[in-house]
């Protein structure tokens, strides 16, 4: 007779979980993952935190300076450095949720062949980790904003609001895909690098939309309003440089057309890009301990 002390609770095997939401299920191990992210990034650093902000200011002096002062972009675009500043949020914001959550599986390879637990949460990790970095990043520049004479709508807040939700389901998207293809086949880190690379000047970041309409056939300027990243360059300049009140030669051209129409079509691509990287991610995590 079966000794009634034990328990007959169905097993359930290792990696047969529900993906994305058992992630959120192990909330407290995914907080414990992102602490200690956020710990080695800046143990042994003097200035700590500081360094967040250090690579974004830098990349907005050399862009400010190269083409706001001496290409003329400065009186062709008014208001421009934060015209300037809400478009490199953006892309930085992306570019090191992108670029880490493809190294996380690989930087956290020790851990992964010891103990399972939803390897998702690693390139999700990523994602909260440059949300962390992202935010005091984003009150700044709306400080200096308040300085040009911001001031906000609910609705510019609720676009600098949907402009973060679509580059964190698309960075976790993107991250998941090619952090598993990483672990098999290390090239996929340089076609990431390649892509962040290219992803400040395919957006409006440092330029109006307005002269890649000028410039290209309208079937090209189609796919360029169907990138999330430019939409979510553009949230960010309705939220924080269209309160200022620019104008360009009394013309109306200060964001793309139908901008909440391409916000919805851009959070539909990111919702479909996030389901193809849980998917291959799923597909491929059989092999991760193998190949690590």
């Amino acid at each position: 007779m079966p000794d009634a002390t034990v328990s007959d609770t169905k097993l359930v095997s290792p990696g047969g979980q529900s993906g994305l939401f058992d992630v959120f299920r192990r909330r407290y191990l995914l907080s414990l993952i992102i602490k200690k992210e956020v710990g080695l990034r800046y143990r042994g650093s003097a200035f700590g935190w500081l360094w967040s902000y250090v690579k974004p200011l830098i990349q907005f002096l050399v862009f400010f300076f190269a083409l706001g002062v001496f290409m003329g972009m400065n009186r062709a675009i008014e208001f421009y450095p934060i015209y300037l500043l809400a478009g490199i949020t953006v892309t930085t914001f992306f570019n090191e949720a992108f670029m880490n959550g493809t190294r996380s599986l690989i930087d956290n390879a020790a851990l992964i062949k010891k103990i399972y637990f939803p390897r998702q949460m690693f390139p999700i990790a990523s994602t909260l980790v440059a949300l962390v970095n992202t935010i005091p990043q984003i009150i700044v520049v709306a400080i200096i904003a308040i300085f040009f004479g911001w001031t906000p709508s609910f609705l510019h807040i609720a676009a600098i609001v949907a402009g973060l939700i679509i580059i964190i389901m698309l960075a976790t998207g993107l991250g998941m895909l090619f952090g598993a293809i990483n672990v098999t086949f290390r090239d996929a880190q340089s076609f990431v690098e390649i892509i962040t690379m290219i992803s400040v000047w395919a957006s409006p970041v440092m330029y109006k939309w307005t002269m890649v309409a000028s410039e290209v056939p309208n079937w090209l300027f189609q796919l360029y309003l169907l990138n999330p990243i430019t939409v979510a360059v553009e949230l960010f300049h309705y939220g924080l440089w269209i309160p200022l009140g620019p104008e360009t030669a009394g013309v109306a051209d200060t964001t793309i057309p139908e901008l909440g129409m391409h916000a919805l079509i851009a959070f539909i691509i990111a919702i479909v890009v996030l389901i193809c990287g849980e998917l291959v991610f799923r597909r491929l995590e059989g092999r991760f301990a193998q190949d690590l």
